[in-house]
C-alpha cells in the first residue's frame, strides 16, 4: 500500500511536470527567438534614414560598416536599379535573389532561411525615388536559441526536484497510513494467540483511528468476558471444594458399613466430578502473562482479606488458630483478582486437606520493592516430596486430586517474573513461599539463594504424602 501510493503520486507528478514544463519551455524558446529577430528589426532600421537620403555605393558601404551588424559583416543592402544605374549589394547577402524580389513585390518584412544554419531577416525600405530597396541582416542559429538550453535545463532540475520532493511526502504519508494499519493487523494477531494485553494507538487518519478504538473495545470485551469465565471457574471452585472437603472430613466419624463407605464413595465420585470440571475450565484458560490488558492487577491484601474471611468459617469448625499479617495496607500486584484467588484457595485447601484438624496455620504479606510475597505456612507433618508437589501431581489420575495443586500458584507466580518455594515454617510444617514480581523481570537472581534454602528445607519436611 505504502509503495502503491509513492508509485501514484510519482506518476500525477510526473504528469503534471511534464504538462507545465513542456508548453513553459517552448514559450522560452519562442521569446527567444522573438528577442533574435527583434534585435534584426531594429538594426535593419538604423540604414533606413541613410537609404532615404543617398544611394550612392560609397556613401551607403560607410553607413552599413558603421553599424554593429555591418561591423559583424551580418548585413546586407540590396538597392534596386534605378534610371541608367545598375542594381547596387552593400555587404553580404545570405538570402537569394528570389527571397529578396518577393520581398521588394510585398513590401513587408520576411524571413528566409540560410544555407549552413541560421535565418535571414529581409526589411524592405522605401527611397527617395519611390523604389524598394531590402536591408539583410543574418540572425544566426546560436543567437535564436540563446538561453534556450538553459532555461530547459532549469525546468528540467526544477521538475525533478518536484518529483523526488513529492515521492518523500508520498512516503511519509503512505508511512503515516501504513503505520496504524499495520499496528492493527499486529495486534489483531497477538490477540489471536492469546496475548490480551494487546492495544492499538488510536491516532493516523480518522477511518483508522475509528478501527483502533473498535478494536480496543474488541479487546476489552474480549477480556471482560474471559475475567467473567475464569471468575465462575473460581466461584465453582470456592463454593462446591470447601463443602465438599467438609463432606469428606465428616465421612471419617461414619464408622464402618456398607453405608458409610457408600457414602465415602459418593463423596469421592463427586470430588472428582468437580475437579474435572474445575481441571478443564482452567486448562482451556488462554495464558494472558503479565500485564495482560485492562483486567490485570489488584489488590493483594484485599484479596486475601476477602479469602481469609471465606475460609475462617471452616478453620473456626476444626478449631484452627489462624493468623494474618501484612494485609493492613494497599499491596498492588499485576495478578487479576481471580487468578490471586485461585492460588490463595489452593494453597489453603491443602492445609485444611493435609493436615490434621486443630492445626494452626498462617498467611503473611511482604512487600520487597520489587516483588511480593505472599507465605503461607502451618503446624503439620510437613511435605514428604517438595518437588512432586510442584508438578501436576499426578496429572489427575490420584483420588480426590486435579492434576494441578500447587501448579496453579506456580504459574501466577512465574507469570509475573516469580517463582514458588517449599520449605520449613516458623509453625513447624510447612511453608509455601509465593514471590510474585512487580515489573515483570526475572526474580531468578535473588530468588535462587531463598531456592537454595527451600530445598534444604525440604530434605527436612516429612509426613505429608503431596498437595494436590
Amino acid at each position: 500500500m505504502r509503495w502503491a501510493l509513492v508509485k501514484v503520486c510519482l506518476a500525477v507528478t510526473a504528469m503534471v511536470v511534464v504538462a507545465f514544463a513542456v508548453p513553459l519551455g517552448l514559450v522560452v524558446q519562442e521569446m527567444a527567438s522573438d528577442r533574435a529577430f527583434s534585435n534584426a528589426e531594429r538594426q535593419a532600421a538604423s540604414i533606413g534614414p541613410t537609404l532615404s537620403i543617398t544611394t550612392d555605393p560609397v556613401q551607403l558601404r560607410k553607413a552599413v560598416e558603421s553599424t554593429q551588424m555591418g561591423a559583424a559583416r551580418r548585413m546586407a543592402v540590396h538597392v534596386p536599379a534605378i534610371g541608367d544605374s545598375p542594381p547596387v549589394d552593400i555587404g553580404r547577402g545570405r538570402a537569394g535573389e528570389r527571397a529578396v524580389a518577393e520581398t521588394r513585390r510585398m513590401g513587408r518584412g520576411t524571413t528566409a532561411s540560410v544555407a549552413g544554419g541560421g535565418s535571414a531577416l529581409l526589411q524592405p525600405t522605401a527611397l527617395g525615388s519611390g523604389d524598394i530597396a531590402v536591408v539583410e541582416i543574418f540572425v544566426p542559429e546560436s543567437e535564436v536559441s540563446n538561453g534556450v538550453a538553459t532555461a530547459w535545463l532549469v525546468l528540467a532540475g526544477v521538475g525533478l526536484a518536484l518529483i523526488i520532493g513529492s515521492v518523500g511526502v508520498a512516503d511519509r504519508l503512505g508511512a503515516r497510513l501504513v503505520r496504524p494499519a499495520e499496528r492493527l493487523a499486529d495486534a489483531a494477531h497477538q490477540l489471536g494467540e492469546g496475548r490480551l494485553g494487546a492495544r492499538v494507538p488510536e491516532d493516523g487518519p480518522k477511518e483508522l483511528r475509528s478501527a483502533a478504538a473498535a478494536f480496543n473495545s474488541m479487546a476489552d470485551q474480549v477480556v471482560e468476558l474471559l475475567a467473567n469465565e475464569r471468575e465462575l471457574a473460581a466461584d465453582l471452585s470456592h463454593r462446591l471444594r470447601t463443602p465438599l472437603t467438609v463432606l469428606r472430613l465428616n465421612t471419617a466419624s461414619l464408622g464402618d458399613g456398607p453405608a458409610a463407605e457408600q457414602t465415602r464413595a459418593a463423596v469421592e465420585q463427586l470430588e472428582r466430578e468437580v475437579d474435572t470440571i474445575i481441571r478443564t475450565a482452567r486448562e482451556q484458560r488462554p495464558a494472558t502473562g503479565p500485564g495482560a490488558g485492562a483486567g490485570a492487577g489488584c489488590d493483594a491484601s484485599e484479596v486475601i482479606r476477602d479469602r481469609m474471611a471465606f475460609w475462617s468459617a471452616l478453620a473456626e469448625d476444626e478449631g484452627r488458630e489462624v493468623r494474618l499479617a501484612g494485609v493492613d495496607r494497599t499491596v498492588r500486584i499485576p495478578v487479576a483478582r481471580p487468578e490471586l484467588a485461585a492460588a490463595l484457595d489452593a494453597m489453603l485447601g491443602n492445609v485444611f486437606r493435609h493436615t490434621p484438624e486443630g492445626t494452626p496455620f498462617a498467611v503473611d504479606v511482604h512487600d520487597a520493592g520489587d516483588a511480593v510475597i505472599v507465605l503461607v505456612s502451618d503446624a503439620g507433618p510437613g511435605i514428604e516430596d517438595p518437588d512432586a508437589a510442584l508438578r501436576r501431581g499426578n496429572d489427575g489420575g490420584r483420588d480426590g486430586s486435579t492434576g494441578l495443586g500447587l501448579d496453579i500458584v506456580r504459574r501466577v507466580a512465574e507469570s509475573t517474573g516469580g517463582d514458588v518455594r517449599l520449605g520449613r515454617s516458623v509453625l513447624g510444617g510447612t511453608e509455601v513461599r509465593v514471590w510474585i514480581g512487580l515489573d515483570g523481570r526475572s526474580l531468578g537472581g535473588p530468588g535462587a539463594g531463598r531456592a537454595g534454602r527451600g530445598r534444604r528445607g525440604n530434605r527436612r519436611n516429612r509426613g505429608r504424602a503431596s498437595q494436590a
